[in-house]
């Protein structure tokens, strides 16, 4: 198997995760990571051995064939564009850009170059949703799908509010386990700290007449991920943190109960499953999982929300 040269461009959080991850691989070699902080620089050398740039002209001096993107969302069109013109596919953590126009322009030029562009919903991997996934398959006529995101305000989002930070992956769920598109969607939100709004409860209908509701803010004390689906047939609730996913029948006038199953899960990290299918399709020229268009129907949708 061809051994994949990759590099990761910003070092919070998620960056770290993701050369974590790529350490971990076989037939991987981290050959770089950028940031402007030396100091995160010198500690991953230390940790990893990878060598340390403070700008990303110097990694892209060398021989690449995949790049994950993780700076904050205003850097990401500028980031992302600096890569595809040089030729190499990317992963940029979701959301794709911060503005539709921005969004477009990297999509449009990754296609003219014949590039992977792969928009980081990592949700999408987890072993929980892919459960509920395909639990709503083969008939059960799913009628709503409510997701609940909340916790507390995290100083390290400085530059986008609730909606763009942690909605976002939402939205992107809600089509996903839909397999429709957005028809209607409304938003109310507030702003108790800060300049972007912390509070927003998001309620929409799909093309296919899925009715859906994400409640999702950063004024809750305690981290909460849930999504329940109502179907015809049955009733699915998932915890995303803890990966448990419980699925009620259908009532039963017999004797006035529903019955309940657990779905066992083998848990597994979703950054890793997300980044071993992107290099996959990197390896064997095929179509990313969750492509540059998926990740700009978030951003249209941020515009209609935002916008309202």
């Amino acid at each position: 198997m061809k051994t994949l040269k990759v590099g990761v461009v910003g070092l919070g959080w998620m960056g770290r995760v993701h050369l974590r991850n790529y350490f971990e691989m076989p037939y991987v070699e981290c050959v770089g990571a950028v940031d402007v902080d030396q100091e995160k620089l010198d500690d991953v050398n230390k940790q990893f051995g990878v060598a340390g740039f403070q700008n990303i002209e110097e990694l892209l001096e060398h021989d690449l064939d995949a790049i994950s993107v993780c700076v904050p969302t205003s850097l990401h069109h500028s980031v992302g564009k600096k890569i595809i013109e040089n030729n190499i596919n990317l992963i940029i953590e979701k959301p794709l850009a911060a503005t539709v126009a921005e969004g477009e322009e990297l999509v449009n030029l990754a296609e003219k170059n014949g590039l992977s562009l792969m928009v980081g919903h990592v949700e999408r991997f987890n072993p929980a949703v892919q459960r509920v996934k395909s639990l709503m398959s083969n008939g059960v006529g799913p009628i709503s799908i409510q997701i609940e995101r909340v916790g507390p305000y995290p100083p390290r989002i400085q530059d986008v509010g609730v909606i763009k930070d942690l909605a976002s992956h939402d939205i992107d769920l809600l089509r996903f386990l839909s397999g429709s598109d957005f028809k209607k969607i409304f938003a109310v939100t507030t702003t108790t700290r800060g300049k972007h709004e912390d509070n927003a409860l998001i309620t929409a209908e799909m093309e296919n007449g899925i009715l859906c509701n994400i409640n999702t803010n950063w004024v809750t004390p305690y981290k909460s991920r849930q999504i329940h689906v109502a179907a015809n047939t049955k009733y699915i609730e998932a915890n995303l943190i803890t990966q448990e996913v419980r699925e009620f029948s259908e009532f039963s006038t017999y004797d006035q109960s529903y019955s309940v199953r657990e779905w066992p899960l083998v848990f597994r990290e979703p950054v890793k499953e997300e980044l071993n299918q992107f290099l996959d399709a990197v390896r064997n020229n095929t179509e990313v999982p969750i492509t540059g268009r998926d990740g700009l129907e978030v951003l249209k949708t941020f515009e209609i929300i935002l916008n309202q």
